[in-house]
Protein backbone atom coordinates (compact mmCIF):
# COMPACT_ATOMS: atom_id res chain seq x y z
CA UNK A 1 0.00 0.00 0.00
CA UNK A 2 1.38 3.96 -0.72
CA UNK A 3 0.57 6.53 1.65
CA UNK A 4 1.04 9.00 -1.43
CA UNK A 5 -1.88 11.23 -1.94
CA UNK A 6 -3.03 9.13 -5.16
CA UNK A 7 -7.14 8.63 -5.39
CA UNK A 8 -8.67 6.19 -2.86
CA UNK A 9 -12.32 5.20 -4.04
CA UNK A 10 -14.51 7.40 -1.05
CA UNK A 11 -11.95 9.51 -0.30
CA UNK A 12 -12.32 13.09 -1.21
CA UNK A 13 -8.97 15.48 -0.43
CA UNK A 14 -10.25 18.87 -0.14
CA UNK A 15 -8.03 21.53 -2.34
CA UNK A 16 -6.58 24.72 -0.43
CA UNK A 17 -9.82 26.82 -0.77
CA UNK A 18 -12.35 24.37 0.04
CA UNK A 19 -10.93 23.25 3.34
CA UNK A 20 -13.57 24.56 5.85
CA UNK A 21 -11.42 23.31 9.02
CA UNK A 22 -11.60 25.88 11.12
CA UNK A 23 -8.76 24.90 12.94
CA UNK A 24 -6.43 26.44 10.16
CA UNK A 25 -7.72 29.95 10.66
CA UNK A 26 -8.10 29.66 14.50
CA UNK A 27 -12.36 30.73 14.77
CA UNK A 28 -13.21 27.61 16.50
CA UNK A 29 -10.10 26.93 18.85
CA UNK A 30 -11.78 26.88 21.92
CA UNK A 31 -15.15 27.65 20.32
CA UNK A 32 -16.39 24.17 22.13
CA UNK A 33 -16.00 25.41 25.67
CA UNK A 34 -19.43 26.24 25.57
CA UNK A 35 -21.08 23.76 23.43
CA UNK A 36 -19.32 20.61 24.08
CA UNK A 37 -16.97 20.92 26.93
CA UNK A 38 -19.62 19.67 29.74
CA UNK A 39 -20.96 17.52 27.93
CA UNK A 40 -21.25 13.86 28.92
CA UNK A 41 -22.27 10.52 27.31
CA UNK A 42 -23.35 7.88 30.35
CA UNK A 43 -21.89 4.39 29.94
CA UNK A 44 -25.90 3.41 29.84
CA UNK A 45 -26.46 5.89 27.45
CA UNK A 46 -23.77 3.84 24.62
CA UNK A 47 -25.13 0.24 25.57
CA UNK A 48 -28.50 1.70 24.85
CA UNK A 49 -26.97 2.46 21.40
CA UNK A 50 -26.53 -0.93 20.68
CA UNK A 51 -28.76 -2.32 21.99
CA UNK A 52 -31.13 -0.24 19.98
CA UNK A 53 -29.21 -0.53 16.96
CA UNK A 54 -28.36 3.45 17.15
CA UNK A 55 -25.31 2.83 15.57
CA UNK A 56 -24.53 4.33 13.04
CA UNK A 57 -21.02 5.20 13.72
CA UNK A 58 -20.17 1.75 12.99
CA UNK A 59 -18.70 0.86 8.89
CA UNK A 60 -20.00 -1.82 7.36
CA UNK A 61 -16.53 -1.77 5.12
CA UNK A 62 -13.28 -0.93 5.76
CA UNK A 63 -11.84 2.39 6.30
CA UNK A 64 -10.30 4.23 3.06
CA UNK A 65 -7.61 6.11 5.02
CA UNK A 66 -6.89 3.29 7.11
CA UNK A 67 -6.39 1.12 3.80
CA UNK A 68 -4.22 4.16 2.33
CA UNK A 69 -2.19 4.56 5.14
CA UNK A 70 -1.71 1.02 6.24
CA UNK A 71 1.56 0.78 5.47
CA UNK A 72 2.38 4.38 7.55
CA UNK A 73 0.87 2.04 10.45
CA UNK A 74 3.05 -0.95 9.88
CA UNK A 75 5.90 0.87 8.96
CA UNK A 76 7.73 -2.18 6.90
CA UNK A 77 7.20 -4.58 10.32
CA UNK A 78 5.15 -7.75 10.76
CA UNK A 79 3.44 -9.77 13.82
CA UNK A 80 2.75 -6.40 15.08
CA UNK A 81 0.54 -5.58 18.38
CA UNK A 82 -2.87 -3.21 17.35
CA UNK A 83 -4.76 -1.72 19.75
CA UNK A 84 -8.61 -0.70 18.79
CA UNK A 85 -9.39 1.42 21.82
CA UNK A 86 -13.64 1.43 22.19
CA UNK A 87 -13.59 -0.93 19.00
CA UNK A 88 -17.23 -2.05 19.17
CA UNK A 89 -17.42 -4.37 16.04
CA UNK A 90 -14.91 -2.59 13.68
CA UNK A 91 -14.35 -4.87 10.65
CA UNK A 92 -10.97 -3.88 10.21
CA UNK A 93 -9.87 -5.90 13.18
CA UNK A 94 -10.34 -9.39 11.76
CA UNK A 95 -8.68 -7.77 8.75
CA UNK A 96 -5.73 -6.37 10.20
CA UNK A 97 -5.66 -10.19 12.22
CA UNK A 98 -5.54 -12.54 9.03
CA UNK A 99 -2.36 -10.30 8.33
CA UNK A 100 -0.64 -11.89 10.82
CA UNK A 101 -0.84 -8.96 13.04
CA UNK A 102 -2.36 -9.42 16.77
CA UNK A 103 -5.11 -7.25 17.91
CA UNK A 104 -6.26 -5.94 20.88
CA UNK A 105 -9.64 -3.99 21.40
CA UNK A 106 -11.85 -2.72 24.49
CA UNK A 107 -15.38 -2.52 24.43
CA UNK A 108 -17.85 -1.53 26.33
CA UNK A 109 -20.70 -3.40 24.96
CA UNK A 110 -21.08 -7.05 25.31
CA UNK A 111 -23.42 -7.16 22.11
CA UNK A 112 -20.85 -5.61 20.40
CA UNK A 113 -18.28 -7.77 21.15
CA UNK A 114 -20.25 -10.76 20.58
CA UNK A 115 -21.73 -8.94 17.33
CA UNK A 116 -18.05 -9.02 15.59
CA UNK A 117 -16.73 -12.68 16.13
CA UNK A 118 -20.81 -13.92 15.39
CA UNK A 119 -20.66 -11.91 11.78
CA UNK A 120 -17.33 -13.32 11.23
CA UNK A 121 -18.37 -16.26 11.78
CA UNK A 122 -15.06 -16.73 14.34
CA UNK A 123 -15.03 -19.59 17.00
CA UNK A 124 -14.07 -17.52 20.46
CA UNK A 125 -13.27 -18.49 23.68
CA UNK A 126 -14.57 -16.26 26.85
CA UNK A 127 -13.25 -15.27 30.35
CA UNK A 128 -13.26 -13.03 33.33
CA UNK A 129 -10.77 -10.73 34.15
CA UNK A 130 -9.52 -11.10 37.71
CA UNK A 131 -7.73 -7.73 37.92
CA UNK A 132 -11.04 -6.40 35.93
CA UNK A 133 -14.42 -6.38 38.50
CA UNK A 134 -16.96 -7.49 35.92
CA UNK A 135 -14.58 -7.87 33.30
CA UNK A 136 -14.30 -9.93 30.03
CA UNK A 137 -11.54 -11.19 27.75
CA UNK A 138 -13.31 -12.61 24.90
CA UNK A 139 -10.32 -14.18 22.60
CA UNK A 140 -10.70 -15.76 19.48
CA UNK A 141 -9.66 -19.61 19.58
CA UNK A 142 -6.79 -18.71 16.98
CA UNK A 143 -5.44 -16.82 19.49
CA UNK A 144 -4.49 -13.38 17.44
CA UNK A 145 -7.95 -11.74 18.38
CA UNK A 146 -8.23 -10.65 22.41
CA UNK A 147 -11.40 -8.11 22.81
CA UNK A 148 -11.70 -6.60 26.43
CA UNK A 149 -15.01 -6.09 27.68
CA UNK A 150 -14.98 -3.40 30.01
CA UNK A 151 -14.26 0.19 30.95
CA UNK A 152 -11.18 1.79 29.25
CA UNK A 153 -10.13 3.18 31.97
CA UNK A 154 -9.85 -0.36 33.52
CA UNK A 155 -7.16 -1.16 31.54
CA UNK A 156 -3.36 -1.05 32.09
CA UNK A 157 -0.45 -2.34 30.48
CA UNK A 158 0.29 -4.64 32.87
CA UNK A 159 -3.12 -6.21 32.17
CA UNK A 160 -2.78 -5.76 28.10
CA UNK A 161 0.75 -5.17 27.55
CA UNK A 162 2.19 -2.62 25.27
CA UNK A 163 1.45 -1.85 21.53
CA UNK A 164 3.67 -1.37 18.29
CA UNK A 165 0.72 0.42 16.86
CA UNK A 166 -2.79 1.89 17.55
CA UNK A 167 -6.07 2.51 15.20
CA UNK A 168 -7.98 5.19 16.87
CA UNK A 169 -11.26 5.90 14.78
CA UNK A 170 -14.11 6.95 16.51
CA UNK A 171 -12.64 6.78 19.66
CA UNK A 172 -10.86 9.75 21.46
CA UNK A 173 -14.18 11.82 19.51
CA UNK A 174 -16.31 9.63 21.51
CA UNK A 175 -14.53 10.02 24.89
CA UNK A 176 -15.98 12.67 27.11
CA UNK A 177 -14.48 16.09 26.54
CA UNK A 178 -13.91 16.05 30.24
CA UNK A 179 -11.49 12.55 30.27
CA UNK A 180 -9.62 13.73 27.39
CA UNK A 181 -6.81 14.13 29.51
CA UNK A 182 -7.38 10.55 31.31
CA UNK A 183 -7.87 8.98 27.87
CA UNK A 184 -4.69 10.03 26.15
CA UNK A 185 -2.82 9.22 29.04
CA UNK A 186 -3.27 6.23 29.08
CA UNK A 187 -2.75 5.64 25.57
CA UNK A 188 0.82 7.03 25.93
CA UNK A 189 1.13 4.59 28.89
CA UNK A 190 -0.05 1.86 26.31
CA UNK A 191 2.27 2.25 23.47
CA UNK A 192 5.35 1.19 22.43
CA UNK A 193 8.87 3.49 21.94
CA UNK A 194 8.50 3.70 17.79
CA UNK A 195 5.58 3.15 17.80
CA UNK A 196 2.84 4.37 14.88
CA UNK A 197 -0.75 5.85 16.32
CA UNK A 198 -3.19 6.79 13.35
CA UNK A 199 -5.85 9.38 14.78
CA UNK A 200 -8.70 9.99 13.01
CA UNK A 201 -10.48 12.85 14.49
CA UNK A 202 -13.73 15.19 12.95
CA UNK A 203 -14.11 18.80 12.65
CA UNK A 204 -16.81 20.47 12.14
CA UNK A 205 -18.88 23.53 13.94
CA UNK A 206 -19.15 22.25 17.31
CA UNK A 207 -22.12 25.20 18.11
CA UNK A 208 -24.40 23.28 15.42
CA UNK A 209 -24.10 20.04 17.07
CA UNK A 210 -23.63 18.78 20.84
CA UNK A 211 -21.76 15.73 19.68
CA UNK A 212 -20.77 13.13 19.82
CA UNK A 213 -18.58 12.60 17.44
CA UNK A 214 -16.95 15.34 19.29
CA UNK A 215 -14.93 17.86 18.08
CA UNK A 216 -11.36 17.97 18.57
CA UNK A 217 -9.28 20.47 17.18
CA UNK A 218 -5.60 20.30 16.26
CA UNK A 219 -4.41 22.58 18.74
CA UNK A 220 -6.19 20.08 21.96
CA UNK A 221 -4.17 16.63 19.86
CA UNK A 222 -0.58 18.69 20.50
CA UNK A 223 -2.05 19.37 24.06
CA UNK A 224 -3.07 15.99 24.80
CA UNK A 225 0.11 14.07 23.09
CA UNK A 226 3.12 16.94 22.16
CA UNK A 227 4.91 16.24 24.96
CA UNK A 228 5.69 12.53 24.10
CA UNK A 229 5.08 12.32 19.96
CA UNK A 230 5.81 14.02 16.86
CA UNK A 231 2.36 14.68 15.41
CA UNK A 232 1.72 15.13 11.44
CA UNK A 233 -1.82 15.98 9.83
CA UNK A 234 -1.66 13.09 7.04
CA UNK A 235 -5.30 13.89 5.18
CA UNK A 236 -7.93 15.53 5.70
CA UNK A 237 -11.36 14.86 3.90
CA UNK A 238 -14.99 15.50 2.74
CA UNK A 239 -17.05 13.32 5.07
CA UNK A 240 -20.49 15.57 4.72
CA UNK A 241 -23.38 13.58 4.28
CA UNK A 242 -27.11 13.79 4.39
CA UNK A 243 -26.89 12.56 7.88
CA UNK A 244 -24.74 15.33 8.76
CA UNK A 245 -27.08 18.25 7.08
CA UNK A 246 -29.61 16.94 9.50
CA UNK A 247 -27.66 17.10 12.31
CA UNK A 248 -27.64 21.22 11.25
CA UNK A 249 -24.14 21.45 10.01
CA UNK A 250 -22.77 22.80 6.92
CA UNK A 251 -19.45 20.60 6.64
CA UNK A 252 -18.22 17.38 8.17
CA UNK A 253 -14.41 16.64 7.53
CA UNK A 254 -12.53 13.20 9.17
CA UNK A 255 -9.17 14.60 10.11
CA UNK A 256 -6.54 11.89 9.99
CA UNK A 257 -2.89 12.18 12.38
CA UNK A 258 0.01 10.18 12.59
CA UNK A 259 1.17 10.20 15.86
CA UNK A 260 5.01 8.84 16.11
CA UNK A 261 6.31 7.69 19.51
CA UNK A 262 9.62 8.42 19.57
CA UNK A 263 12.50 6.28 21.62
Amino acid sequence: MSASPSFVPGLQALPGDMDHSADESGLLEGSDVGSQKERVVTEEEWLQKWEMGNIGFHKEHRHPLLQKYLDVLLNGRSGLRIFFPLCGKAVEMKWLADMGHSVVGVELSEQAVKDFFSEHSLPYCEEPVPEISGGKLFQSTSGNISLYCCNIYDLSSSIVGKFDGVWDRGALVAVNPRDRQRYASLMINLVEKNSSYLLVTVSYDPNKHKGPPFYVPESEIKSLFGNCCEIKCLEKVDDFSEKHRQWGLDYFLEVLYLLKFVA
